[in-house]
């Protein structure tokens, strides 16, 4: 989320939001209005599971998915792609209000390192190929590439907006998510080279996630509240849903909900979608018939970042605003804990350790970043970083590609 902005609803959402204003209950589908008759994607490829009665349907150049039970079954601890596996272990912290990036040891917990980048580095988002780290200078208009391999940051690409990056299923394309500029833009995933823009018909296009066959993915509109379903070969908008205001605060002054992280669970069923301005997160079918069908969970207040463990058994949730973790439990989406950061903080978004044992999330407005024990919650670290910590990615990572952001492995 960006420290300030402009709101703007364009028409489509502006109709939208005055056919929910009548929303009752949580359960209560929003509106949702299609953008385009076109379906997703045909021409799909067939990938076997470890199930021999098991397959799952996905786009041309998908990577098969070995379990459709659970796509992240690719993740688990210490289970590097040979590209990786000989990378060493660092935390990449984009400082937004600093323009640098911290790079800290994790077996020391101290900084190694602090470059300048360009202006306002959000993320620090992993390649398709794993191969790149790419630093998301927003307001600088460029991205600027760090070898993993070496930890050196090489000569910044120019990129307008690059406020998030993530990559398609297929690896065929970066998908830049140019917040300012209400665009998809899709691009070559090396050169960055722009293969097609797609205007997106609301503001502050953020947070992403893929369905499992990689057909279509769910994007978050912050500023409108709103989500897309995009078709990822045709790169088109098929959707836009309004999020229900049922739980919104009444002293809240943003106009409408605020939706962040998006992730989809383990079975490929279902997504979760962080909300800021309600206090928890929107599940929702992945079934793109029932796209914009919610129910809600509430779990604390400023809902940021949503991140899956290597088991795929639960999924942890950074409350920004009260300086909490709280653990989700995929079988039954129930809270299972909740922990509050000692003497209080910020957590915003970051990674999971390659072993599963450690959160690391940047705190926003402390500048700082914790280490959190996903055992038992207990605070191992707050390490001392640049101003304004925003998208920080713990790597190497588990996986065989990346989908972006902070770290999407599959």
């Amino acid at each position: 989320m960006r420290k300030s902005f402009s709101i703007g609803i364009s028409l489509p959402l502006m109709l939208g939001i005055a056919a929910c204003g009548a929303t009752s209950t949580s359960s209560s589908p929003s509106v949702s209005m299609s953008m385009s008759m076109s379906a997703p994607s045909s021409n799909p490829t067939t990938s076997a599971s470890t199930s021999p009665n098991t397959t799952l349907t996905t786009i041309p150049g998908m990577p098969a998915v070995t379990d459709p039970n659970d796509i992240y079954s690719a993740d688990r601890p210490n289970e590097f792609s040979p590209v990786v596996a000989n990378f060493p272990t660092r935390v990449y912290v984009p400082n937004t209000l600093s323009n640098t990036v911290s790079v800290i040891d994790p077996a020391t917990y101290q900084v190694i390192e602090t470059v300048k980048v360009g202006k306002e580095p959000q993320h620090v988002v992993p390649s398709w190929d794993l191969k790149t780290l790419w630093v998301n200078n927003d307001l600088g208009n460029t991205l600027t590439p760090i070898d993993p391999a070496t930890g050196k940051f090489g000569q910044p690409v120019q990129v307008h907006d690059p406020y998030n990056l993530y990559f398609t299923p297929d690896g065929k394309h970066a998908v830049v998510m140019a917040s300012a500029d209400r665009q998809l833009v899709f691009r070559d995933p090396h050169t960055m080279a722009i293969d097609k823009v797609v205007s997106a018909p609301c503001g502050g296009v953020n947070h992403a996630d893929w369905s499992a066959d990689g057909s279509t993915f769910v994007v978050s509109c912050e500023f409108s509240g709103s989500l897309l379903l995009v078709d990822t070969v045709k790169m088109e908008v098929l959707k836009v849903a309004m999020i229900p205001r049922d739980h919104m605060k009444m002293s809240n002054i943003h106009p409408t909900p605020m939706p962040q992280d998006v992730k989809i669970s383990p079975d490929g069923k279902t997504y979760y979608i962080a909300d800021m301005m309600s206090d928890g997160v929107w599940v929702m079918s992945s079934d793109p018939a029932k796209f914009g069908q919610f129910t809600f969970i509430p779990t604390g207040k400023g809902t940021h970042g949503l991140y899956v463990t290597r088991d795929s058994k639960e999924l942890v949730i950074s409350n920004r605003e009260e300086g909490s973790i709280s653990l989700l439990r995929f079988s039954d989406n129930a809270i299972v804990n909740k922990w509050m950061i000692p003497g209080g903080g910020s957590p915003d978004m970051g990674s999971i350790s390659a072993d599963g044992q450690y959160f690391w999330v940047s705190g926003r407005y402390d500048g700082v970043v914790y280490v959190i024990r996903l055992s038992d919650g207990k605070l191992m670290a707050k390490i001392k970083v640049g101003q304004g910590p925003h998208g920080l990615t713990f790597y190497p990572q588990p996986g065989r590609y990346s989908l972006g952001h902070t770290g999407i492995f599959r």
